[in-house]
């Protein structure tokens, strides 16, 4: 081993010296510096930055016990499953089809024996999660858990079964409210959605793949959230995102906050394979509350409209339409004769406030409108050039009026009443299913020319097995809004002639 000059040795004790007296004096230094920091919240000499020094006093912001949150939720989140009918199409013992519409069209292909059509139509059992919200039995859930359900079965958390009955339903927030004969029960408490935050805790409660009281953790990832999985022409889509896990099952179930309140209903998942991939969307408290106070005071959702046609701000919108704004919603049409047009609104302007609520983006501005009712009056403030502007708005229903729109059946307005197919003329005519109806008087069906004795199979290509049926696609045209579509009527006479019939609904109330 080779000596190292002592010259040189002492050089290297005087390098390694001052920097050991450079580390200590940096050490104490930045010990002085943070104890001033931490002893300076408050000391006007001490410079914070505003974004830390905002929660510099917040208490416990990063508390993760969860325990009194999920004791306060799982025992009002209930076990929802159903029973749907399936349609089947029956085949004679050659292959063709058991249906008169194929024989209208092709002819009888065997006049001889047929199968036997079988005595009980044929179930199919889902299940999803729904949420107590009055101790005499009225659960919310989402619509598309009980949508065309034949049978509502609930369980609840101490295992008690009941059987429940659709109050009513909403597809535009698919959002529903079933009923159960039950005392006593327990209950989540609204919270305040409007409240959440970003990175904010939230539990969701359910039963995901039939595993029941299941809780899971996350936060809240984004609101406002429009991910187009609503299937209808009004629909009203402003989801909390959440990165808790939610799975099938879940849908209807709970999303909770840290105090175990309800502020969402768990709905659906982004996944491209139909499980849980890292985001689950809910809909606000503040518009389940609206849907179900309106469900249980009128029998329908009354939908206010403005009357406008909006379109997101990008970059590019603004530029090409020199907007000087990229909050808000472009209003890129005014219905003629609309509550927006009576009000002074105009194509060209950007809505950013509804009844001084801030709305940054269409959904947000969509979200907040669908909060009221018609009739109600509202400002609504807009970006106009270089002005800001307020209009006050008499909001209306989608038949351009402020009446409350009745759920009033459809036996009164498609003026008919019904009963069962018989199973003699089932047979006779190789039927399923069908409603035949019984009587006719003034309404719609008249109008359409439609005759006692006619058995409705389907309509709007759905099928027709029951009174309830014939009501359940009624209020879906209504409900959707679109009453300017055909209601398209399938179906067979007793004598074997098909019959078709589309009917308007445009000036139903």
């Amino acid at each position: 081993m080779k000596t190292m000059d002592v010259s040189k040795r002492m050089k290297m004790l005087g390098f390694f010296g001052l920097v050991v007296v450079v580390s200590v004096a940096t050490n104490l230094t930045t010990s002085f510096v943070a104890n001033k920091q931490h002893d300076g919240f408050g000391d006007d000499n001490v410079s914070v930055p505003a974004t830390y020094a905002k929660f510099a006093n917040a208490s416990r912001a990063m508390e993760t016990d969860f325990t009194v949150a999920a004791e306060l939720s799982i025992h009002a989140v209930v076990h929802v499953k159903t029973k749907t009918p399936v349609q089947q199409m029956q085949m004679d013992q050659f292959g063709f089809p058991n249906d008169p519409f194929f024989q209208y069209f092709f002819g009888q292909p065997n006049p001889g024996q047929r199968q036997q059509r079988p005595q009980e139509m044929p179930m199919q059992e889902a299940s999803g999660s729904g949420v107590i919200i009055s101790n005499d039995g009225y659960i919310v859930t989402n619509n598309h858990v009980v949508d065309k359900s034949k049978e509502i079965e609930v369980t609840l958390n101490d295992k008690r079964t009941f059987k429940a009955k659709l109050i009513g339903a909403d597809p535009n927030t698919d959002i529903a409210l079933i009923k159960i004969e039950a005392e006593k029960l327990p209950v989540i408490l609204f919270g305040n959605s409007d409240s959440l935050k970003v990175g904010q805790w939230v539990l969701a409660v359910g039963n995901p793949f039939n595993l029941t009281s299941t809780v899971t953790a996350g936060i809240v990832s984004a609101k406002g959230r429009d991910i187009n999985i609503i299937n209808s022409k009004m629909k009203i889509e402003s989801f909390i995102q959440t990165d808790a896990a939610v799975n099938p099952g879940n849908s209807g179930g709970a999303l909770v906050n840290t105090k175990g309140e309800l502020v969402g209903i768990n709905t659906a998942i982004a996944s491209q394979t139909g499980s849980y991939a890292g985001y689950a969307f809910a809909v606000p408290v503040s518009i389940v509350q609206k849907v179900v106070a309106d469900i249980r005071q009128f029998g329908t959702v009354q939908r206010a409209v403005l009357g406008v046609s909006l379109a997101e701000i990008t970059d590019t919108l603004a530029k090409e339409k020199k907007l000087k704004t990229l909050v808000g919603a472009y209003v890129a049409e005014v219905v003629k004769g609309s509550a927006a047009e009576n009000a002074g609104i105009k194509a060209g302007d950007v809505i950013n406030n509804v009844n001084g609520v801030a709305t940054s983006t269409r959904t947000e501005v969509m979200e907040q409108i669908g909060r009221y009712r018609p009739g109600d009056k509202i400002t609504i403030t807009v970006v106009r050039g270089n002005d800001e502007k307020e209009f006050k708005a008499e909001l209306k229903n989608r038949q351009g009026n402020t009446e409350v729109v009745s759920s009033q059946g459809s036996e009164d307005n498609l003026g008919a009443t019904y009963k069962p197919v018989s199973d003699k003329v089932k047979e006779q005519l190789r039927l399923e299913g069908g409603i035949e109806v019984k009587s006719i008087s003034k309404g719609k069906f008249a109008d359409a020319g439609i005759k006692p004795g006619f058995i409705i199979v389907k309509i709007n290509n759905q099928a027709i097995r029951s009174a309830e049926d014939v009501q359940s696609a009624y209020d879906a045209v209504l409900n959707n809004g679109e009453q300017d579509k055909p209601f398209f009527i399938t179906g067979v006479y007793p004598n074997g002639k098909v019959a078709y019939y589309a009917i308007n609904l445009a000036d139903e109330k």
